[in-house]
């Protein structure tokens, strides 16, 4: 799979050069952001690690420590953020939102729709070993209905490979029989059938839907549903069409109207940074009437803004 990302690793790499450089940016009076920002995100998230390590070899002291010492707001989280590797990130993050007061659902339906099977496994693995806690048991403590049984399907990390030719036309018969043509819904079968057919099959069958009920999917689950479960067949239904997609719009609904729901915005930016930002921005440009650039830096402030727009990389005015 091509790094379609704006982050990469730097060629002449060295953690004890940069490890001595973040010292430097530390030390002393004031803290000199921008080089750390413009370090950081010039590296691959693999040499973050090594520069970690680095640090604490040279220095005794906790790189992640020291930046939190010395950084605050929106542009310490994202700092923070960039310095944990990947499955880490994730298994902090769905911690946090089902561990907290209530359970926040943006995040646990954005990584559980978004995740390949096997980075599912990994995380699964990962948060066993890091809270010695089932995730499974974990999330069906804090959920219910339809949404949560949408939720184990995926944690099943099972969902079927290439297209069943057969089954399209079945497959969107049943799901207009469970919602359109049925008075009430019958969630059951779009949980079933979204949740375990392949993205190649299921777009196969978001075709098959349209013609034999007039709608596009998301129009029927959006009248047919609510609530939690409307978002993560929505997610679901999304990251089928294309995974950068509905990055793009998640990135856009973060910063529409008023207030940012910075969360969302660093969430995305971070764990997308070396994977396919390039494909978000131009989904972004296709589907709104400005650019992921112009919409951040309209958005943001600062420290912020500055890191922001180096993750995104260029503008596609």
């Amino acid at each position: 799979m091509a790094n379609r990302g704006t982050v990469k690793p730097s060629a002449n790499f060295n953690a004890n050069a940069d490890a001595e450089v973040l010292q430097k940016a530390m030390k002393g009076l004031g803290t000199d952001e921008d080089a750390i920002s413009k370090l950081l995100i010039a590296r691959s998230n693999a040499q973050r690690q090594e520069i970690k390590a680095a640090y604490k070899t040279l220095f005794g002291k906790d790189l992640i420590q020291d930046l939190k010492g010395e950084l605050t707001g929106k542009f310490e989280t994202l700092i923070v953020a960039l310095m944990t590797a990947p499955i880490t990130y994730d298994v902090e993050t769905l911690h946090k939102a089902i561990k907290g007061a209530g359970t926040d659902e943006k995040p646990l339906v954005e990584i559980l729709a978004s995740r390949k099977p096997q980075q599912v496994k990994d995380i699964i693995a990962a948060y066993k070993k890091e809270y010695d806690h089932n995730l499974e048991d974990d999330v069906c403590h804090d959920t219910s209905g339809h949404f949560q049984r949408l939720l184990v399907i995926l944690l099943q990390a099972n969902r079927q490979t290439g297209i069943q030719q057969e089954l399209i036309e079945s497959d969107a018969q049943a799901l207009f029989k469970a919602g359109e043509q049925k008075f009430g819904t019958d969630e059951q079968t779009f949980v079933t059938i979204l949740g375990n057919r392949s993205n190649e099959h299921l777009r196969k069958v978001f075709d098959a839907y349209m013609k034999l009920s007039g709608y596009e999917m998301e129009e029927s689950i959006k009248r047919e549903t609510s609530g939690h479960l409307k978002s993560i067949l929505l997610a679901v239904v999304k990251c089928a069409r294309s995974v950068p997609a509905y990055f793009a719009d998640t990135l856009y609904h973060a910063m529409k109207g008023a207030g940012t729901d910075d969360q969302t915005l660093i969430r995305v930016m971070v764990t997308r940074s070396e994977v396919d930002i390039l494909d978000i921005r131009a989904e972004f440009r296709r589907l709104f009437a400005c650019s992921l650039h112009s919409m951040i830096k309209g958005d943001t402030s600062g420290h912020y803004r500055s890191a922001l727009l180096l993750l995104c990389g260029g503008d596609d005015a």
